[in-house]
């Protein structure tokens, strides 16, 4: 079950799975592509940390992964929360 972390600036990071790794990860990826539609735009790979970068409804998003605190999906912007939310509603019913 997905929780929300949220920042100081009011943003959220809904976390999908907090114990997981790279193959849910990329499972993830690949339902938001196939179902949702999402085209990642820009991809950072390091040692323990993956960000992809996808565009949903207008919201610039990221689909972040860390080999210690699992996958999440993250925003910049408050006004971004509710579509993050609605990703992650998403994610929880297809893989929970």
């Amino acid at each position: 079950m997905s929780y929300h972390l949220t920042s100081a600036s009011g943003s959220i990071e809904a976390v999908i799975d907090d114990n997981c790794g790279m193959k849910k990860f990329l499972s993830i990826a690949n339902m938001l592509a196939k179902e949702c539609k999402i085209k990642f735009i820009a991809k950072e790979d390091y040692s323990d940390t993956i960000d992809w970068f996808f565009s949903y409804k207008g919201h610039q998003l990221k689909l972040h992964y860390n080999i210690y605190n699992g996958v999440s999906i993250c925003n910049n912007s408050s006004k971004d929360n509710a579509v993050v939310t609605e990703l992650a509603s998403i994610l929880e019913r297809k893989f929970f």
